[in-house]
């Protein structure tokens, strides 16, 4: 049997991987917020699902019209990244916002503010689907050539959807890094990160920085709404929730408030998950089985809040973002 779970690794950690790619792309989302705003913003996950939503009615209504898969593929991309940062926004603009004008401290508050914004934008979306198509359970349809498979070494094969979703991960990755070390917007949302007060003596305006960041915050978990949807296919008003929490404590593993941390406890907890899911049920002769494997999810941020509350790259003071 060791010999069988030794050839099953390589494909595990692949589909790690990608999973990691997707929490990873949610939790940049959640940490950004963090780092300037202090504030976890659990409608994130929901923006998530938005995305997913955009990218299915893209393939709806355009997939008969375009005919090459990746250029499709990143249509939905692209208008999904719109869809779920434009929500965003609108989320930070008409709920966090006046929050903040009023002056409250007391973090209780966005904090049902996030809760109830999620609950209200999945019976939304619900009605809608509904309304609209008669069904809010949606699917990614099937493409021969997205599916097609690439033989690997150590017996592994990839289909052109994985390299996709990891492609547009790193390159999406490797974007926000530039834009928060190198750009003037970037500054801008680590002065803001660092103090609010100063930066606005220095002539930055928070609430638009604040704003932007949603943007970007917004626009990754839409991206990564469509990849989930690429991978898995199925989607529905509620699937946000578990990958939402997944990525939050993606986040929290890396160290809340650090990008670099998000990307990296997004993969390891892919990683884990998918290897802790496959080979537990060998391990414990069936009696544990793939469909426990949400629950490393929790016990993973049952554990580090414990031993190491501040993540694995997070620090009790100094830069965020």
């Amino acid at each position: 049997m060791s010999d069988a779970l030794l050839e099953l690794l390589p494909s595990v950690l692949l589909e790690g991987l990608l999973l990691g790619c997707v929490y990873a792309m949610i939790a940049l989302g959640y940490t950004m917020v963090y780092g300037v705003l202090g504030l976890i913003n659990f409608a994130h996950s929901e923006v998530f699902m938005i995305g997913a939503v955009a990218g299915v009615e893209v393939y709806r209504y355009l997939g008969p019209h375009i005919g090459n898969p990746y250029a499709l593929a990143l249509t939905a991309l692209v208008v999904a990244a719109g869809v779920s940062g434009l929500l965003a926004m609108a989320i930070e603009r008409m709920a966090y916002r006046p929050l903040r004008a009023r002056g409250s401290t007391n973090r209780l508050v966005p904090l049902i503010t996030a809760i109830g914004l999620s609950f209200f934008l999945q019976d939304f979306t619900r009605l809608i689907e509904g309304l609209w198509h008669g069904e809010f359970y949606m699917n990614y349809p099937a493409n021969e050539q997205m599916e097609a498979l690439h033989e690997l070494p150590l017996g592994m094969a990839i289909q052109n959807k994985s390299i996709l979703v990891i492609g547009v991960t790193i390159v999406m990755m490797l974007a926000l890094d530039y834009l928060v070390r190198k750009t003037k917007l970037g500054k801008a949302i680590r002065a803001v990160a660092q103090d609010a007060s100063t930066a606005s003596l220095m002539g930055i305006n928070p609430d638009r920085i604040i704003a932007r960041t949603f943007l970007i915050g917004g626009a990754l978990g839409g991206v990564a709404g469509v990849l989930f949807g690429l991978l898995y296919s199925q989607i529905n008003p509620f699937v946000g929730f578990i990958p939402g929490i997944k990525a939050f404590t993606a986040a929290v593993l890396g160290g809340i408030g650090n990008i670099y941390g998000a990307m990296l406890g997004g993969l390891v907890l892919g990683t884990l998950e998918t290897l802790g899911g496959t080979y537990l049920f060998f391990m414990t002769d069936g009696a544990i089985g793939n469909e426990y494997k949400d629950i490393f999810a929790f016990i993973i941020l049952v554990l580090l809040l414990l031993f190491r509350p501040q993540g694995l790259l997070g620090k009790t003071q100094g830069e965020k973002v």
